[in-house]
């Protein structure tokens, strides 16, 4: 039953809206067939002992293989960890490997050289197309065959999620009759114009000439040949030409794992308020810009401010800290292992982040999965997750324009303690009701029914994702 339709208020994505039925329903596979849907999953990047990409790979993924008969195929490198929890490797268990090293690895080693560690990253994605085109040469070669006999009822790529990587199994896969989906995609947030400093420190060059990557070969076959894109952000569905518009779906990148995140913030706040900041010390974060502007609010009790993350900009930090006389309440403990950052945002109020090009913001969400109030820039994936009922958006600006916003947002949460609560509620009903994987998973099954059955209506969702009534 389609109910609820919302329409978006951008122009540029009017025909993604929302329709959402009372409860989900049974997928395709078992309402039609009596079985399950025979998926094959690809996720080179598939990793649970890692952050980022390849956590979200393996979260997706795995929530995805038990909800289908799904079998994930992923890189080599990371069949050490599949296996610690759980998954069975061959060709009729959970997963199978490729190990396309030998150019992975040469790649890789070339992009450190040129750009260095940890920055450039724009530059390493477009020097990773090459050895995806290996990667997926190699997994037809072993599964060509069984796509093309029918033993997949549906090919879904769900890693890499750089819109910028083409896929040359969209095209074989519908040669061999087999539905090709792919996503979610995220990325091409542009650069504020207010930041290039901080786009050259990153050595973020080819960011200027990002929109070539449509002149690799099979960018334009991939968007042909696939059944269905699911998109992650408003600024990767403007870079999809309107004629393939028709068949993309907002599935948002982030989401987060109960069993994960199962811990509360449970203390009532009170000055000095308790802010936190997570992430890798690189300028596009923005910590220099949020240790300026608490600055003040910390020398007068108002707050205290934890810096949890390390990086390249660590020892400029520090020295920033000791130059504004903020020691006693600034603090840069270094980076914090995973399973630890749960409880390290319980034990905060408000999670500050002025990233000022940021995709999914997958910490923004953890956060408000513990109750912790984000205050993010109104800008990229962040402002996608938060909304003013369970976070503060601070408008993008001059650098001087955002330090001086989120001093105004924290000044204020100091001073009005007791406006941080009825958000933190707010968040973490959000993050928990509506940003789990396994609803991310029923989207995708939601997908995937209308692309094996079209006369199903078509699934529609609002982009970004409302709060519930």
């Amino acid at each position: 039953m389609v109910a609820n339709v919302v329409m978006s208020t951008d122009p540029d994505i009017d025909e993604l809206s929302l329709a959402r039925g009372a409860h989900p329903a049974p997928h395709w596979g078992d309402r039609a067939r009596g079985r399950k849907l025979r998926t094959l999953l690809i996720a080179e990047m598939c990793n649970p002992d890692m952050i980022s990409v390849p956590l979200e790979g393996f979260s997706h993924s795995d929530r995805l293989r038990q909800l289908t008969d799904g079998h994930v195929v992923t890189h080599t490198r990371n069949a050490e960890s599949l296996e610690k929890v759980g998954w069975r490797q061959g060709p009729r268990a959970d997963f199978s490997t490729i190990d396309s090293e030998r150019v992975a690895r040469l790649t890789w080693d070339l992009a450190e050289l040129i750009v260095g560690r940890g920055t450039g990253w724009t530059l390493k994605s477009a020097m990773y197309v090459p050895t995806y085109y290996y990667f997926e040469h190699l997994i037809w070669k072993q599964f060509g065959p069984r796509i093309k006999a029918g033993e997949f009822d549906l090919v879904h790529r769900v890693t890499p999620l750089s819109p910028t990587c083409p896929s040359k199994l969209a095209t074989w896969c519908k040669q061999a009759g087999v539905p090709f989906v792919m996503g979610p995609l995220n990325g091409g947030v542009p650069w504020p114009k207010q930041f290039d400093a901080a786009r050259r420190k990153e050595k973020e060059w080819l960011s200027y000439v990002r929109g070539a990557y449509r002149l690799l070969p099979g960018h334009r076959s991939t968007l042909r040949d696939s059944a269905a894109v699911m998109i992650g952000s408003r600024d990767t569905f403007k870079q999809v030409p309107r004629q393939y518009h028709e068949r993309c779906f907002y599935v948002p990148e982030n989401a987060i794992d109960p069993a994960r995140f199962y811990k509360r913030r449970q203390h009532t706040a009170a000055r000095p308020i308790k802010v936190v900041f997570l992430g890798r010390l690189v300028p596009y974060k923005g910590a220099d810009m949020l240790i300026e502007a608490v600055a003040p609010l910390a020398k007068a009790g108002a707050l205290t401010l934890d810096i949890l993350g390390d990086g390249p900009m660590m020892a400029e930090l520090k020295a920033l800290v000791e130059k504004l006389g903020v020691a006693d309440a600034v603090r840069l403990p270094g980076w914090v292992k995973h399973d630890q950052v749960q409880e390290r945002l319980a034990q905060s109020d408000v999670f500050a982040f002025p990233s000022v090009r940021e995709f999914g913001g997958a910490v923004a969400l953890e956060a408000m999965a513990v109750g912790c109030v984000p205050v993010v820039l109104d800008y990229g994936g962040p402002a996608e997750l938060v909304t003013p009922q369970t976070g503060l958006l601070v408008p993008m600006g001059t650098r001087a324009q955002v330090i001086e916003r989120f001093r105004a947002v924290l000044s204020d949460l100091a001073a009005n303690p007791a406006h941080i609560e009825a958000k933190s509620r707010a968040a973490y009903r959000r993050a928990h009701e509506q940003f789990t994987w396994d609803a991310k998973a029923r989207r995708c099954l939601d997908i995937y029914e209308w692309v094996l059955d079209k006369s199903r209506p078509k699934p529609q969702y609002a982009m970004p994702e409302p709060d519930l009534a």
